[in-house]
């Protein structure tokens, strides 16, 4: 009980800095970057997670995949994420840096049958600070009035969960994980005229976001001539609204306005994945997963936001889990992904690549991960990004539960 005392202990301080920060000017939009909450495992195989069920990592994208773990075993894990943004254009780049705690979870079973998971993951990502220059012509005159518009934000939602998970029948597993989310959200718009006799002209919004959501997740797994393993998963969520406070306030040197705020919603979320094991040896994976952005409200509107569509692959290979050569236990992961934006911008499709290694602990399941991931979105005609995120996680997974006699 100690033990677990002072892991909850971590989690519930880890609160204090779950905000995974970003900076790109495509978080201007909408809630921000929606973020990847897999493990460290999972992100190294291109974030799939549908049809992943393995003792060796814990898989909040699909709480199904829960009642894999050990009856005897207790697992944490705890991610920390670096990253480097490259921005460029035709006429100009420039790179960003930075980095914090990705997240934390925890993992053990309740019963042979049941188990039961806990975490704190980030939603989503806000993080810009930008300018840009132009010129109108006003009528009647001659000579252009040049003015600056500057765009700042940052901020985005995290959520808690606790998620449950059962073995109703053999070899196939339901779940559920309740979701709080909380959060807060700034933009902040400023556009000011070289000519003083001019207004300046100031846009404020404010999102505060305290809400509930649920996800659920079905898992049916079989294994073939004791060596051949395949499963078919499947992940969903219901459309839900947001419940908080917006504001938004438009300020210049003549006048204040308030602006009406508008109703939001969380989308509906589908994942279908199919995944086939070899010998505990070779993993193969792939996933499809569609958010339903529009038919989600943003302002009270719907024409705002579009689909995403997901398509993932992941392999994960270790050549003899048994092996008394540590480079034999050694986990190595590959993985790639192709989304579009759910914010309608051309040209914003996203794409990566992803790679990891598994490092085991000397006489133990746990294991020190290290994921690699590159990925670009958008364009120099308008805005290309380049993200390179590195991603260290150590899952710890002991016999907590074991009775030994002498």
């Amino acid at each position: 009980m100690k033990k677990i005392f002072i892991l909850l202990l971590t989690l519930t301080s880890g609160l204090l800095f779950a905000q995974n920060n970003t900076n790109s000017p495509y978080t201007r939009y909408g809630f921000g970057d929606i973020n990847n909450t897999n493990a460290g495992q999972l992100k190294a195989m291109g974030g799939v997670f549908t049809a992943v069920r393995t003792p060796y990592a814990i898989n909040s994208g699909n709480p199904a995949s829960y009642t894999a773990v050990d009856s005897l075993t207790f697992m944490f894990d705890i991610g920390a994420a670096m990253q480097v943004t490259y921005l460029s254009t035709e006429m100009a780049k420039t790179n960003k840096v930075n980095g914090n705690l990705d997240y934390i979870t925890l993992l053990f079973p309740i019963g042979r049958y049941v188990a039961f998971s806990a975490g704190l993951t980030p939603y989503s990502s806000v993080g810009y600070d930008y300018q840009m220059r132009d010129s109108i012509i006003q009528p009647g005159n001659t000579s252009a009035t040049c003015y600056t518009q500057s765009f700042e934000g940052k901020g985005g939602i995290n959520q808690v969960y606790v998620g449950v998970a059962g073995e109703i029948v053999k070899h196939l597993s339901i779940g559920a994980n309740v979701y709080y989310m909380w959060g807060d959200i700034t933009h902040n718009r400023t556009l000011k005229f070289d000519n003083s006799s001019y207004y300046t002209s100031n846009l404020n919004t404010k999102f505060h976001i305290s809400d509930v959501r649920f996800r659920f997740g079905l898992q049916g797994y079989h294994t073939f001539k004791q060596r051949h393993t395949l499963t078919i998963g499947l992940a969903y969520e219901f459309k839900s609204d947001i419940s908080g406070k917006v504001s938004r306030i438009e300020a210049t040197t003549a006048d204040t306005i308030p602006t009406s705020t508008g109703d939001f919603d969380y989308p509906a979320l589908y994942s279908v994945g199919v995944a086939y094991e070899f010998d505990k040896r070779l993993l193969v994976t792939a996933d499809f997963t569609l958010h339903q952005w529009d038919k989600a409200k943003y302002y009270n509107r719907t024409d705002s936001l579009q689909n995403v569509e997901r398509y993932s692959i992941g392999i994960n290979y270790r050549h003899n889990p048994m092996s008394k050569r540590y480079i034999d236990r050694m986990q190595w992961r590959l993985g790639a992904y192709m989304q579009n934006n759910y914010i309608k911008l051309d040209d914003a499709s996203n794409f990566g690549i992803t790679f990891g290694i598994g490092l085991p602990l000397r006489n133990s399941n746990s294991m020190i991960n290290l994921t690699a991931e590159w990925n670009r979105r958008g364009d120099k005609f308008r805005l290309q990004e380049d993200n390179f995120k590195f991603t260290l996680n150590a899952n710890f997974a002991e016999h907590w539960f074991f009775k030994r006699k002498i």
